[in-house]
């Protein structure tokens, strides 16, 4: 009987632990399965999850591992190399309103308790808590002051990180350094999928699933359409300034937008993931004959402003043939909210490009140069 009990008792623990693997197995397929993103890899471990950040500059690296433990159990022993990090951050200072945007879409907008560059968010509920001191202004992101930073007591901080980044003197603070790669990643998709980073980060994992796989699939839905396209037109997008027309590369964010919207794009066999610097010569020669153009600037509401800030803008098709659309960024909250939301874009292009697919449509960021 004692022997029979003991083969139970082991037979009984085997099947516990294999369960337990097989949630695991389970929690990372679901979370690996529809997996866009180049430069973040997200592993539940037994305890913590385990956060690895690709290096964008050096193949083959990590810019960083985190480890996130829920704050209500114990840190487990035979953790890895990585920096610790105790969930939900309940005090971040974040540096970006992108994030301090998807954090209000993740539930965790109180968690923001200190801001660097206040001068430049635009939203008025940040605004009015610094203001009146219930979101600390930390000055300046390239050199924060570190008496408001040590007030404020952050339990995290999320910055943008640079090729060889050094953070000055909170590095030295023992803080955890978030280092929000997103606009590193070149995928629509890629960059949106962060959005579960996030969410686990405030305590929110479910809700950061949800909102990247709601994004994906009406980012989907929305390239289903357009594969049913007869005409792919032409585009380019953006214009010189100061003697520099920056060009999506041919592997890049952009470049991606356009060819899942229907479109076609001069610059398709180049395969740099970021912008080309070129002249405006150099763009005329490759693109006059763009049947659409798309801009991103804030003050030009007409063909007329468009010649005016620079003359010869007039030689494109596009320009000819009225089929110029402007994002005002201004005015709009394109840059802060499309990074986590490129479906929006998506749709914005694509109907543009094929009307006939999205009959009906409101744009919400393009407007037509028609005059």
């Amino acid at each position: 009987m004692k022997h029979s009990a003991i083969l139970q008792h082991v037979a009984v623990a085997l099947l516990l632990a294999m369960m337990l693997v097989s949630c695991n197995r389970g929690s990372n397929a679901a979370r690996n399965d529809d997996r866009q993103a180049s430069l973040l890899v997200m592993t539940q471990k037994r305890g913590y999850l385990k956060v690895e950040i690709k290096d964008p500059w050096h193949n083959g690296k990590l810019l960083h591992t985190y480890l996130l433990v829920p704050r209500d159990s114990v840190v487990p022993r035979d953790l890895p190399a990585g920096t610790v990090v105790r969930t939900p951050v309940r005090r971040a200072l974040v540096y970006s309103e992108v994030h301090t945007s998807v954090m209000r879409e993740l539930g965790g907008f109180e968690a923001v308790k200190g801001v660097c560059d206040a001068n430049y968010f635009t939203d008025p509920e940040v605004l009015a808590r610094v203001k009146h001191g219930a979101i600390a202004d930390c000055g300046s992101s390239s050199a924060p002051s570190i008496e408001r930073v040590i007030a404020m007591k952050p339990d995290a901080i999320l910055l943008s990180p640079y090729q060889d980044a050094t953070y000055g003197q909170v590095e030295k603070l023992g803080i955890p350094l978030i280092e929000c790669a997103d606009y590193l990643e070149y995928s629509p998709l890629g960059r949106a999928e962060w959005a579960r980073f996030y969410g686990a980060l405030l305590g929110s994992e479910e809700r950061g699933d949800s909102l990247y796989r709601a994004v994906r699939g009406r980012y989907d839905a929305i390239v289903a359409r357009t594969q049913k396209a007869t005409s792919h037109p032409s585009v380019i997008t953006e214009m010189v300034i100061s003697g520099v027309w920056s060009v999506p590369g041919g592997n890049s964010y952009m470049a991606r937008v356009i060819k899942d919207a229907g479109g076609s794009y001069p610059w398709s066999d180049d395969k740099s993931t970021g912008s080309l610097s070129l002249d405006f010569d150099q763009v005329l020669a490759k693109a006059q004959n763009a049947d659409f153009w798309f801009i991103k600037w804030t003050g030009i509401n007409t063909l007329a402003q468009l010649q005016a800030q620079y003359d010869l803008n007039k030689n494109f098709k596009a320009f000819k043939t009225r089929r110029v659309w402007v994002c005002d960024t201004g005015e709009s909250h394109f840059f802060v909210r499309i990074p986590f939301h490129p479906d929006v874009l998506l749709h914005e292009l694509a109907a543009v490009l094929h009307p006939e697919l999205f009959p009906g449509y409101r744009h919400e960021y393009y407007h037509h140069l028609d005059r």
